[in-house]
């Protein structure tokens, strides 16, 4: 060890076209590491030019040793059993020989070389293993993707989906990996099956599942949104799939990355590779993710599925099991409404509407016997909304944006994507988080039959919690129009689901209607684009599935421009307030906002 310093040793895996990438994380990792260890760099490869060494070599320091180590010699004999798609090659597979490689290491660090590092990679390496064979980092992608759930669980065959781990970021126990004949198998496996979807990462999963210590995001955050670890906190971000600076614009982290390409002799090259980039490649890269999920839905489907039902799912009595089989129809007719182009229907079946007319409705409390019954159902719902909270049924993770609620002076349109009865809840907590509860009130415009139809408490609640029911009937809808334009004349809120249909646990935002935006451009207020991504928690609910885990996302506000007029104005903040909502669910989940809608209908 160089300098009395303790070492660490760190492996890359490349070949030439990745080299101005792995600049970058180099230097990162150089600069934010700590100077009271040795690293000893191993580069990995099969083709890297001399004048690419030559130019990382230049990292080297008195504690930071760089080798460039080819594996064409290792690899002759089973290159051809290495199966490679897209734009994977065979240098990804060489983590895989890291153990035998290097005996002389008890423990290694692997990093892919679309990453930077924030923190101190000594941090990392110092994590104890315990007898684990490696330390990794639950892979995010996957989480927020069903096909992804169920290829993991179904083929790879993991217990859970939830400890499938990322392979670009990992700390290997190269001691026990070599006790327990890692690499042995693994050539064993590669004769015995082939994953096409992850490749290594698959086969490391398999090998090493049960096995793995868990260490948390902020070591392996991707560019995608995360109830799991704030932003400043992140340690290491990962740039993989289409989520690449150097490929893309408005990538999470981008300004870390180009801050430490501009200090590499590769800058000039990164920003080349980027203003090169043609649609044409962009618009492949989005086909090759769809590709991959279309490859993981017909591996699973070639797989029959064994997985038990959670302990906690295996006492449903069968009344839930009833539920359940309810819910799945509901899901088969989301899917059916979907294919239709029925997005602003419900697919649940509401009892007949018993009209509302104007003698039955107080919109704005005028009556002091409704300002008794509101005060009354507002204190209620409190507590309401805590038992939910406290028995798990409505489980907010986080809420991301409060600032763009607590800044605001004015009155405001807020708009959300609705799948859940009990997602007005939710934006209730938000407010009231946000401190807007001291000075404003929400009011929630709700369909004609939850308010006339409804008994007991939650006809209550949709009766006398500052709501605001729409109407059959005209002369109740002027009055309503009024009472719109005077509540955000008078500077409070109106929450509205602009895509006027619940579809349980839909995650897509659905095609938007413009009375919402109308709304707020005869007002000449903002709209607050709100858009509330989820995924699943540990929780069973009484209907069989999964309780979801809710990310609320409240966006920037969206202005009237003074230059349009008023239906001008109502079509644009429409449709910015689209994309918006499609920003967050393809940043959030990780995959392109499509949907499943038949356009090739035959016209007779």
């Amino acid at each position: 060890m160089e300098n009395n310093l303790d070492l660490i040793p760190i492996f890359f895996a490349v070949d030439d076209r990745y080299i101005p990438f792995l600049s970058v994380t180099l230097k990162s990792l150089i600069e934010n590491a700590s100077k009271n260890y040795y690293y000893a760099i191993k580069i990995l490869y099969t083709y890297v030019s001399e004048n690419s060494k030559r130019k990382i070599l230049k990292y080297k320091s008195n504690n930071v040793g760089i080798e460039f180590v080819d594996l064409n010699y290792y690899l002759e004999e089973i290159k051809d059993k290495l199966y490679t798609r897209d734009y994977f090659t065979s240098a990804t597979y060489f983590r895989l020989f890291i153990p035998d490689l290097y005996p002389q290491y008890d423990k290694a660090i692997y990093l892919d070389s679309d990453t930077i590092v924030l923190g101190d990679i000594s941090d990392f390496y110092n994590i104890d293993l315990e007898d684990n064979l490696l330390g990794a980092i639950p892979d995010a992608s996957v989480r927020n993707t069903p096909d992804f759930i169920e290829y993991v669980e179904r083929v790879v065959g993991m217990a859970t989906y939830k400890n499938y781990f990322n392979a670009g970021v990992m700390i290997m126990n190269l001691d026990e990996m070599r006790y327990f004949h890692f690499e042995e198998k693994f050539l064993y496996l590669l004769e015995t099956v082939k994953y096409a979807v992850a490749q290594d990462q698959d086969y490391l999963n398999r090998l090493c599942k049960g096995r793995v210590k868990i260490i948390g995001e902020e070591w392996n955050r991707m560019p995608i949104p995360s109830s799991e670890v704030k932003d400043e906190n992140v340690k290491l971000v990962h740039f993989n799939h289409m989520f690449k600076p150097w490929h893309f614009d408005d990538v999470m982290f981008q300004d870390e990355f180009w801050k430490y390409a501009k200090q590499t002799e590769f800058y000039n090259d990164i920003l080349n590779i980027k203003q090169n980039y043609t649609e044409q490649e962009k618009f492949k890269d989005r086909e090759q993710f769809q590709g991959l999920l279309k490859l993981c839905e017909k591996e699973t489907s070639c797989v029959g599925d064994d997985r038990k039902y959670k302990e906690q799912a295996e006492k449903e009595n069968e009344t839930t099991i009833e539920k359940s089989k309810s819910r799945i129809k509901i899901l088969r007719k989301i899917a059916d409404f979907e294919r239709e182009g029925k997005f602003d229907t419900d697919v649940e079946e509401d009892p007949p509407t018993i009209r509302l007319m104007r003698e039955d409705v107080d919109y704005l409390n005028k009556k002091s016997s409704s300002r008794i019954k509101n005060r009354i159902a507002n204190s209620v719902g409190k507590f309401f909304l805590d038992d939910l909270l406290k028995d798990k049924k409505l489980i907010i993770k986080q809420i991301n944006g409060l600032e763009n609620l607590k800044e605001l002076d004015s009155g405001a349109v807020l708009t959300c994507n609705h799948f859940n009865p009990f997602d007005s809840f939710a934006i209730e907590k938000a407010f009231m988080e946000s401190g807007q509860n001291k000075k404003k009130k929400l009011y929630k415009v709700i369909r004609e039959g939850n308010y006339t139809n409804f008994p007991g408490l939650y006809g209550f609640f949709f009766r006398h919690c500052d709501t605001l029911p729409l109407s059959s009937s005209t002369q109740t809808m002027i009055e309503f129009l009024k009472s719109v334009d005077e509540i955000l004349q008078r500077k409070d809120f109106i929450l509205i689901y602009p895509e006027q249909s619940m579809w349980w646990n839909y995650k897509k935002p659905k095609p938007l209607k413009i009375g919402a935006f109308r709304f707020a451009s005869r007002n000449n207020v903002p709209i607050i684009p709100i858009f509330i991504t989820m995924q699943d928690s540990e929780i069973i609910g009484e209907d069989g599935f999964f309780v979801q885990e809710y990310i609320i996302n409240i966006e920037k506000p969206i202005y009237p421009d003074e230059k349009l007029s008023e239906r001008e104005n109502a079509y644009k903040m429409k449709d910015e307030n689209y994309e918006v909502w499609k920003k967050v669910y393809e940043n959030f989940y990780g995959i392109p906002l499509e949907y499943n809608t038949n356009t090739n209908k035959d016209e007779n």
